[in-house]
């Protein structure tokens, strides 16, 4: 919490992306993986459109290949699911390699990878050229409950902190001698989570506690030169939302002419 105003996916930058307005970003994050998702998935083009789409920005926001795709990896459970609908689906099957695949898994299979892998490369890329500092004041300039984003934006802040404890709990238990590779150690381990857990319930109502003692009423206030940039000008918005609406276009054509 000593920097307050990044968070780990953030990539510090000076682009026109970085400089956007973050209610803009997050209003095109939301339309572009809409966009996506209603993209039938029978149809491969409009996925390529939407990769370039994504890289151009990439581009535009100098971030390097290097750092966001092994920040990808978040999905790697989701392809593991995905791997596996060819061979749990029915319906008319084919043979590939030995192996008998179910069509209508392939094409699930397949709209899965690729939607969310263009979804978790959009998200990354609005996380990376947002600061923390910025979330809060886009989120109540979107008419988001002031509840709902209070608590997004200090579970975001506190991922640090929770990371940072646990990490202080392994050290405690490897230096009394455990050993987290071993099997009979699966007790003090989950015993840990739950300790983690009740600290961290615990200094959430502390700190709680403490903002509604400095005035604190669930709204984000907008300081000027301290919570972030001034609201988004029409030209901003035209500008930025030029990706989401390349993306709109491309899933209308993709229903048209499938």
């Amino acid at each position: 919490m000593g920097a307050g105003h990044a968070h780990p996916l953030y990539r510090d930058g000076h682009s026109v992306v970085h400089r956007a307005p973050a209610e803009v970003k997050v209003v095109c994050l939301v339309v572009f993986v809409l966009a996506v998702v209603a993209t039938p998935r029978e149809v491969f083009w409009p996925f390529a459109v939407y990769a370039l789409i994504v890289v151009a920005v990439w581009f535009l926001a100098h971030i390097p290949l290097r750092w966001i795709l092994p920040r990808m990896l978040i999905e790697a459970p989701f392809l593991v699911l995905a791997a596996l609908l060819p061979f749990a689906e029915g319906g008319e099957r084919i043979h590939v390699a030995g192996l008998s695949l179910s069509v209508s898994g392939l094409y699930a299979a397949w709209g899965i990878v690729i939607k969310g892998t263009l979804g978790v490369a959009a998200s990354l890329t609005v996380a990376a050229t947002t600061t923390a500092r910025e979330l809060p004041i886009a989120l109540s300039r979107l008419g988001v409950p002031a509840m709902i984003t209070s608590v997004l934006i200090l579970m975001l802040r506190y991922i640090d902190v929770l990371a940072a404890e646990a990490g202080r709990m392994r050290m405690a238990r490897l230096s009394r001698g455990d050993s987290p590779r071993a099997l009979h150690q699966v007790g003090a381990i989950a015993r840990s989570v739950g300790t983690l857990f009740l600290r961290s319930y615990e200094r959430g109502e502390r700190v709680y506690v403490a903002m509604l003692s400095r005035g604190f009423d669930g709204r984000a206030p907008e300081l000027s030169g301290v919570a972030g940039a001034p609201k988004a000008t029409a030209a901003q918005w035209s500008l930025a939302l030029v990706p989401a609406a390349c993306a709109v276009v491309v899933a209308a054509s993709a229903w048209v002419i499938r």
